[in-house]
């Protein structure tokens, strides 16, 4: 038996090769030359065994991108197997070329003309050589017709036959083989909907509330919960849009939504000779208009028996249609326990490194293996349970808006395990200056933690979160941060209705308390001093830093007043350098109003990006500067960002004269929330527009984004049309002015 802790798998990378033109190499950034020549020096070492994973393949092509291309090649390298990727335009400088050890351009950066494009994959595969591919997820991982395309020209798909997947890639037809398999199913119209008023017959025979989903995908594209006949409408549109462009399909399916369910998936791994294994199930139910945010392993909600019972009908399923390779089947599971069959994900999940946390399974590795006709060497009474993990999915987006965002990575650093354990694992496919572009998902990382316990795994992933460090782009890390710390997920008793009742009006990011308050003032007014006597050193002059005659005069108290964004009053707080700590660090004592005194050594090399302090209570906070401001700092404190204000004694007298400056009103505007492409716009120069009406439509990074008018009024000026390509806050239509609006209005 062959079970390889995933996690502890070495984020190493592929050599350079003849394949990467010279032209290409010099494209890529000084972090990829570092990599570049550790892999060098690796090459160099004794020739490895390889000869415990059997005879598998030589070169395997990756159908992807981003972390999932390079989470298949460290798999891959390990066993020995050489990778080719593929590449858009966009993507020449990205990591997973750089990983692999060749590299092929398969088009432009749209999908349709690269990822998805099945004639230019085919050509690269014959160029390199390649025995099998590897699709990741997404993209053509789904696609039967893409395992057609390899069949025929013997090439191994490295996941389930092309029978299987068809069957079990649809979403109407999985729900009549599961309904055949005597799996249990959610009441629904097992068939294609034809139209809006075919959606509206169904919905009303089901009963609200229905969820529409598309056919083909997954992923929360192309799903709408509707509670009305008005929400199926609107839905039925959406939802086609987000399908096509997403999957290049855009049939639906209705199906009854289950109030208050947690959603939880069994991970299966089945071989060509018949055996199907079950592994612990995964916890999705935080979500986000149906996209998955933070998932675990195992479930609070779940006992062995229902366990036992879950995985047994996944695996009924499984052999009903002889799948072969990893694949997952998801249910909805209600309070008590009641388990609906939802879909089936014929191909490896974004979230399985919990999966292979928790029971030191390498998935990548025995989808190789069965794919290679190899037989499953685990059995089922092998799959224990180590431990508890839990992932958060870091994305390139406003987490309080819940809109992508792009840019370059001015500053990225992943976490790292600290207590030796590989409690920290992150699969990502960027690095420091990468770009996040509008063409694909905007996921920057699966970030991962283990612990032996859930509130360990959930204490490290407090930690983790807190010692990310990306600069320029928005990152959801606030509610990342914010949902792991809160009480209920604590608790273990949540659904995926989770987010919508916590954040009714929607996340504003962390609200300091007290105690967080104190603690954040309490660090900036350390920061504070030792930048106070960085600046009073170097102010008098190199020659006297070399005799260090500077004790005598060098300041030692600060009276401060932090003001904190977002928080009325300021904190008072005193500084008081007491001498050198044991760590050879300069010692302060602090003041702050909600603490006792401490003292603290803190280090902090000045204008490094994180500062960690143990508080006397044991508490270990830690804080991500991030710039500088005119009169502070800005800094990142349990995960949201916040801008410092510090002012001595006379600067917070005369503050309170300062003039606030009003925010410009854009009430007569619609403006584009991000970069995208305009997909309609549903009103003309001269409509009267009621508050809430969807004028338009603008689509990015494979999402539809319906933009409503944040007040009556009568259309002014349309500046967009269908298929233009907009940039972030560009003005897409305005309104008449407020007061020549009642002026008409009267008349």
């Amino acid at each position: 038996m062959s079970l390889s802790l995933a996690a502890a798998i070495p984020r190493t990378t592929g050599r350079w090769v003849c394949s990467l033109s010279a032209t290409r190499q010099r494209l890529f950034h000084s972090a990829a030359t570092t990599r570049a020549a550790a892999a060098t020096s690796q090459h160099l070492q004794p020739k490895q065994d390889y000869s415990q994973y059997g005879k598998t393949f030589d070169k395997i092509l990756i159908a992807n991108r981003g972390e999932i291309a390079c989470r298949v090649i460290r798999t891959a390298k390990k066993m020995g197997i050489k990778t080719v990727a593929i590449h858009s335009d966009a993507d020449v400088n990205s990591l997973h070329v750089q990983l692999a050890d060749e590299a092929v351009n398969v088009g432009p950066a749209p999908t349709s003309q690269s990822y998805l494009n099945i004639p230019n994959i085919i050509k690269a595969i014959k160029e390199t050589g390649a025995q099998a591919v590897h699709p990741g997820y997404g993209f053509l991982s789904e696609n039967a017709t893409f395992v057609k395309a390899l069949d025929e020209v013997g090439v191994t798909f490295i996941g389930p036959s092309e029978d299987a997947m068809a069957a079990m890639g649809d979403k109407i037809q999985s729900k009549i083989i599961a309904k055949e398999s005597k799996v249990n199913i959610i009441p629904g119209f097992n068939g294609v909907v034809r139209d809006v008023d075919h959606a509206l017959e169904i919905s009303r025979e089901i009963g609200y509330p229905v969820m529409l989903k598309a056919s083909a995908g997954g992923g929360g594209k192309g799903m709408r919960i509707a509670w009305n006949d008005d929400e199926v409408k609107e839905g039925y549109k959406i939802a086609k849009t987000e399908s096509m462009a997403s999957f290049g399909d855009d049939r639906l399916l209705i199906e009854k939504f289950i109030d208050n369910p947690r959603h939880i998936e069994i991970q299966i791994i089945s071989d060509k000779h018949g055996n199907t294994l079950y592994l612990p199930e995964r916890e999705c139910s935080i979500q986000r208009r149906n996209q998955k945010v933070i998932e675990e392993a195992p479930s609070t909600h779940i006992d062995e028996a229902t366990r036992k019972a879950m995985g047994e009908q996944a695996v009924m399923l499984a052999k009903h249609v002889k799948y072969s390779s990893a694949g997952t089947v998801e249910f909805l599971v209600d309070s008590a326990r009641n388990f609906y069959f939802l879909e089936m994900n014929t191909r490896l999940q974004v979230e399985h490194p919990i999966t292979e946390y928790i029971t030191g399974m390498d998935l990548v590795e025995q989808m190789i293996r069965v794919a290679a006709n190899q037989k499953l060497a685990p059995k089922q009474e092998d799959i224990k349970i180590n431990g508890w993990a839990i992932e958060s999915r870091v994305y390139a987006e406003d987490p309080e808006k819940y809109l992508p965002s792009i840019g370059r990575l001015s500053k990225y650093i992943e976490p790292r395990s600290t207590k030796g354990q590989n409690e920290v694992r992150c699969d990502s496919g960027i690095v420091e200056g990468s770009e996040i572009s509008i063409y694909y998902d905007p996921m920057i990382c699966k970030l991962c933690t283990h612990g032996a316990t859930r509130e360990e795994a959930i204490e490290n992933m407090k930690r983790a979160l807190d010692s990310y460090v990306i600069k320029g782009v928005t990152h959801n890390i606030p509610l990342l941060r914010e949902v792991v710390s809160h009480k209920r997920f604590g608790s273990g008793k949540y659904s995926t209705k989770f987010l919508a009742e916590e954040y009714p009006t929607g996340f504003k990011g962390h609200s300091p308390n007290a105690t967080s308050l104190s603690q954040l003032a309490s660090m900036a007014g350390l920061m504070h001093a030792k930048r106070e006597l960085r600046n009073w050193a170097w102010g008098k002059g190199r020659e006297a830093l070399l005799k260090e005659d500077l004790q005598g005069e060098a300041p030692h108290s600060w009276e401060l007043f932090i003001g904190v964004q977002g928080v009325d009053e300021k904190v008072p707080v005193k500084v008081h350098k007491t001498g050198k700590a044991t760590n050879g660090e300069d010692e302060f004592e602090i003041q702050t109003p909600g603490l006792a005194p401490f003292k603290t050594s803190a280090h902090w090399p000045l204008e490094s990006p994180l500062i960690t302090n143990r508080f006397d209570n044991g508490e270990e906070v830690t804080l991500q500067y991030l710039d500088t401001l005119p009169l502070g700092f800005r800094v990142q404190h349990l995960g949201t960002k916040f801008d410092i204000t510090i002012n001595n004694p006379a600067q917070h007298a005369l503050s309170k004269y300062m003039p606030i400056k009003e925010k410009a009103s854009t009430t007569n505007m619609i403006l584009s929330p991000m970069p995208g492409s305009v997909v309609s716009v549903d009103v003309k120069v001269g409509d009267v527009v009621a508050e809430g009406t969807a004028v338009a439509t603008i689509e990015a990074m494979k999402m539809a984004n319906v933009l409503r008018s944040v007040r009556a009024g009568t259309v002014k000026s349309v500046m967009v049309k269908a298929g233009d390509s907009v940039a972030g806050d560009e003005l897409l239509i305005e309104f008449e002015d407020e007061a020549k609006d009642a002026k008409t209005e009267k008349k």
